[in-house]
Parts: structure tokens; sequence; C-alpha cells
């Protein structure tokens, strides 16, 4: 926590590479781009469109060498030798928004989730849903790049976006926060739709084939299924993350 200075990069910004992506991003009057990167091999109109669209939107360039911009968006093949670093309001560390005055209340926890389209939709499902916010650890799910955004719809931006170092870290600080950790799984015998809630709850998402991971599920107060009475064994990990948001917009209301 402590002041912005301490506050790493990866809690503030969402990193977006290549061309287009980074266009889209400098043109979006909704958007704060903190800076762009621009690897000392890109020349020609590609990389001089870039900076004039930089310039327009008064968006300092920065020059690195073409590793350096590969190893900053994560991604060897499609940088294209340019990223942008675009400022996620709404997104922090976890343990910042726990020792919050007034702490979120209902969250939702990514485990081994490694889609990126999965990811986005989550995000973009979450938002709409006036989730609190979406626990996204930095290892074991996806990374909050072009493709999440995409998924998304641009969403991800905005998304109120909590960090931290993996998902077993997050249930640990949830439980001594005094969170119930509520987990999906198929064979549950207690439903989303007839838990009782604390006034605090996480609800733990798994990854689309192995599901909940034990490191968490060790950690999980009750674990709750959705009823499907139809002729499917599961839904889609970013369905069930609908059918789960949208119930407790329904509790809400």
């Amino acid at each position: 926590m402590g002041d912005e200075s301490t506050i790493s990069p990866k809690d503030r910004f969402l990193t977006v590479y290549g061309r287009k992506p980074v266009l889209e991003a400098l043109a979006d009057a909704g958007l704060r781009v903190d800076k762009v990167i621009l690897a000392d091999t890109a020349r020609g109109p590609g990389a001089a469109e870039i900076q004039r669209a930089a310039k327009a939107a008064g968006v300092p360039v920065q020059r690195a060498s073409a590793h350096r911009v590969k190893v900053l968006a994560g991604n060897g093949k499609q940088d294209q030798g340019v990223l942008a670093d675009v400022v996620a309001p709404r997104m922090r560390a976890l343990s910042a928004a726990l020792a919050d005055r007034r702490p979120p209340s209902r969250v939702l926890l990514l485990d081994g989730i490694t889609t990126p389209a999965n990811v986005g939709m989550i995000l973009r499902t979450a938002t709409a849903a006036g989730l609190d916010g979406v626990i996204v650890p930095r290892r074991g799910v996806a990374a909050l790049d072009p493709l999440v955004v995409k998924a998304s719809a641009g969403v991800a931006f905005r998304a109120p976006v909590l960090r931290c170092g993996s998902a077993r870290e997050a249930a640990e600080e949830l439980t001594e926060a005094g969170y119930g950790v509520y987990a999906l799984g198929a064979s549950a015998k207690t439903t989303v739709f007839d838990v009782d809630l604390p006034q605090r709850a996480a609800f733990v998402l798994g990854g689309e084939t192995a599901g909940v991971g034990p490191e968490v599920g060790e950690l999980v107060t009750e674990w709750l299924s959705i009823p499907m009475p139809g002729d499917a064994e599961s839904l889609n990990v970013s369905a069930a993350a609908a059918v789960l948001s949208f119930e407790l917009v329904r509790r809400a209301r």
C-alpha cells in the first residue's frame, strides 16, 4: 500500500501491445494512457503514426530496445515493437481494497483460468453486474493483455480488478479479513440460489479443466452448485460467472 510510488505498475496499468491496440487506446478519449514505449528498431510509417497519435493525445513516448519491449509486453511474437500503459482507474492491490474503510462485500476470485476469452468475459459480466471486485492473481491466470481486453469489449480497462500474487494468497487474505469463501463445484448440494451469505463473501471460479485447485479448495467455507436440470454436465466458467453475478444482483434488489 503506502504512497503512490510504492504501488507496483502492474497494480495501476493495463499494458496493451501491437500497433492497432495502441492506436485504439490513444484515440479513446475515455482512457488515460500513461506512456507509450516504442522499440528503437521501430521505424517507418507505422512508428510515425503512433508518434503522431501520442503527441496529439499528450502522451510521452519512450524508446527502448526491442528486447525490452518484448519483456514488458510479455509476448514475444505480437508486440510489433510498441506497447502502451493504460491507466486502469479501478485496479488496485487486493490488500489495499481489504484495508479500506469500506472493503468490498462481494468479490470473485479467479483460480487457474488460463483462457484470455474467459477472463475478459468474466470482467465484462462482473462489471455489468456492479460487483465490488474481481481478484485476478498474477500467477496461474491469463495475463491481462489485449486478448483479455478484446474479450471484455474494452470493459477490462474500467473493471474493478484486484491484484495479488496467487489465488491461494488471496484466499488466505480473504479468510483473515472475515470473508466467507465459496467455490463453484458441480456436485455441491447447496446451490447459488439458496445459500445464506454473510455480509462479505468471495466466490472462487476454477480453471477450465481442473476446476478450483486443492490449495484454494482447502480454504473454502462452502461449495456451491448451479442447478442444471437439462442434459449437460457443466457450464463454461464465464457462463457460470454470469449466473452467479446476476443472482447477486437479484439478491441486492
